[in-house]
């Protein structure tokens, strides 16, 4: 047994080395740096940070540096690492009606006050390789605005200004931190939304698809998709006031849905909601999608047998750490489990042959 143990750590140590080896690469090629990842891979950094729960562009890139691109891996390191961390206490609630837009864009409104901002974005652009980045060409500067950003009230106020949306129930001044406690069912919608912006993108944008394709009532709009920089405050109690602690890079969905009224509430709109880290647009339109295609039973509606109503089904299986643990671990030793269902088959087989040749 010892020596099985000692062969096992050899072993392990050995494929630790390998996959340093593997990781570097050919070594005639110039390594990749954090600050490159981080600033010309913004788009995964984005999608470690929001699944991570943890906002560090620096540490999401050197996340996806170790894990050899492998984004769920990097993910895991992010949550393990955060787990290390003081927490000092909470931050206020965000303003985004504060953004400093980089792109804010409704399909509800052509006119909207503030513009619309196309910002950084692949909608336009022709689905073709450019074979001009492999051949580290220059790039073109984009041009500089010359005017002060305009405001830029939420879509969704000038429907308030109607009575046409329903007004949101104020919910607990402190939500529940799924960081910190585990999920309980059933959810409020904090802790929904918690659990959906943790989620595995593809997963949200699956079940999101499938409310699209009539697996939910759910016919939306997007009122509004904005993507920008908001400052962070913190209540500091030796002051007693809220100071600006830094900023981070948002994107936040707001869709606008139809509702046929209940027997308390007459026909009006209501909303999904979306809001991650980074600039991740499909991951907060997908999540709009099914958090209004979660909010059936609050709204009176009928649950039509839909995957993405199902809040057991939809939370219990977006977080891709807990999926990937629960799959992966197959792979490792089930020798005494395999020996046992091993010998119950063939026990099972030589009872069925006797049985068989009594009846011969």
């Amino acid at each position: 047994m010892y020596v099985a143990v000692k062969g096992g750590e050899k072993a392990i140590d050995n494929a630790h080395a390998w996959l340093a080896e593997e990781r570097r690469g050919d070594t005639s090629i110039a390594e990749l740096s954090v600050p490159q990842i981080r600033e010309q891979l913004a788009l995964a950094v984005n999608r470690v940070m929001a699944e991570g729960s943890l906002y560090d562009p620096d540490l999401a890139a050197l996340a996806i540096k170790q894990s050899r691109g492998d984004l769920i891996e990097a993910i895991f390191l992010i949550r393990a690492y955060r787990t290390t961390l003081p927490r000092f206490g909470g931050s206020c609630p965000v303003d985004t009606e504060q953004m400093i837009c980089d792109r804010r864009v409704s399909a509800t409104f052509k006119d909207a006050p503030g513009g619309q901002v196309l910002g950084p974005t692949f909608d336009y652009t022709h689905r073709l390789l450019d074979f001009k980045l492999a051949a580290d060409g220059e790039v073109p500067q984009a041009p500089t605005a010359t005017t002060a950003q305009p405001d830029t009230p939420h879509i969704m106020s000038f429907l308030d200004r109607e009575n046409l949306i329903q007004t949101e129930p104020e919910g607990p001044e402190t939500p529940p931190d799924l960081t910190r406690s585990p999920l309980e069912l059933p959810a409020t919608r904090a802790l929904r939304l918690q659990a959906l912006t943790r989620g595995d993108e593809g997963f949200i944008l699956g079940m999101a698809y499938s409310t699209q394709r009539g697996y939910a009532r759910n016919h939306a709009f997007v009122a509004e998709l904005r993507i920008g920089a908001v400052s962070v405050e913190m209540d500091i109690p030796e002051l007693g006031f809220a100071i600006d602690i830094g900023e981070v890079t948002l994107t936040e969905c707001e869709t606008v849905n139809q509702f046929q009224g209940s027997k308390t509430e007459p026909p009006q709109f209501t909303r999904g909601y979306g809001l991650v880290f980074g600039m991740t647009e499909r991951k907060a339109i997908s999540m709009a999608l099914v958090d209004r295609a979660l909010r059936w039973k609050e709204l009176g509606e009928d649950n039509v047998g839909a995957p993405a109503q199902d809040e057991e089904f939809v939370l219990y299986h977006a977080d891709n750490i807990q999926a990937t643990g629960f799959l992966e671990h197959i792979k490792l030793p089930h020798y005494v489990d395999f020996q046992s269902e091993l010998e119950l088959i063939r026990r099972l087989r030589r009872e069925a042959m006797g049985e068989q040749e009594a009846a011969e």
